[in-house]
């Protein structure tokens, strides 16, 4: 951990991305005490106003603060991020494993169903599950969270074929050791590296992905506050009043350029040929 932090210290383009995701989690987290009013708060003598020392970014078509909202949106886009990755990456991790080191039937099995998946485009997959599942945050998660699974089944996969030819997994076998044991204690951890840049680029896709359903009204559902439902919503002003769809754009754009930022210079920092 501390040629860790080292490496990222002295990674400028790395760090800039780290300290952009720090701000959009600590707004997703002090929401409440950050945001200067609620997110459904309407003041009706202030619709579609510009921005000013008042509403900073700006009011929509409901004369609601912008800037509330974005940062409440910032929490909703968080949560399905880190959630939905989380239902991917554990999902990938655990057929990639049982098929990358098992092979044979098994692997072809999981890798044909995880082919499957691969030949949809990302979002009109995603649009498939929230369409028979139903609109709705929680159906949004689950969606995404298989989307991004083959991706992770994969990367899985082809690491643990290049461990499992190491002389310590062959001892390993010759002495007995069960293969769950060895899966688990030996190959778990000597995977993590591109596991864990996968798991950091898979966030900003999840965020874009999620912003993609509500914007198309198959994601959160209004008034919940999200970056996709504002631009959604704001796409008919957005000649009068370009502030409306300006400001969730970019939060979108910062939150994404970040998590590349960081994910690159994330697997720099873990390439043992880099150190």
């Amino acid at each position: 951990m501390k040629s860790f932090f080292k490496r990222l210290k002295n990674d400028k383009v790395g760090l800039v991305g780290c300290i952009g995701i720090l701000l959009v989690v600590i707004l997703g987290i002090l929401a409440p005490s950050i945001a200067p009013y609620k997110p459904e708060q309407m003041f009706t003598e202030h619709i579609m106003e510009g921005p000013s020392g008042k509403f900073i970014f700006g009011t929509d078509e409901f004369g609601r603060d912008i800037f509330s909202r974005i940062v409440y949106g910032a929490k909703v886009s968080l949560q399905v991020g880190v959630i939905a990755v989380g239902i991917g990456s554990i999902g990938g991790l655990v057929f990639g494993l049982i098929a990358g080191y098992f092979q044979g039937v098994v692997d072809q099995v999981i890798m044909r169903v995880m082919d499957v998946l691969f030949a949809f485009p990302d979002i009109l997959l995603a649009l498939t599950i929230v369409a028979v599942l139903g609109p709705s945050l929680t159906n949004t998660m689950i969606a995404i969270g298989i989307v991004f699974m083959p991706v992770f089944t994969r990367i899985v996969r082809g690491s643990v074929i290049s461990v499992k030819e190491n002389e310590y997994i062959t001892n390993a076998v010759a002495i007995g050791v069960s293969p769950f044991a060895i899966i688990f204690r030996h190959i778990t951890p000597n995977i993590m590296a591109p596991f864990i840049v996968q798991i950091t680029l898979g966030l900003s896709g999840a965020i874009l992905t999620e912003a993609a359903l509500s914007f198309l009204g198959l994601g959160v559902q209004p008034p919940n506050p999200s970056w996709g439902v504002m631009l959604n919503a704001s796409r008919t002003y957005m000649e009068f009043a370009p502030w409306t769809i300006l400001f969730p754009a970019g939060a979108i754009v910062f939150t994404i350029f970040c998590f590349n930022l960081f994910g690159d210079s994330l697997r720099d920092i873990l390439d043992p040929q880099l150190k």
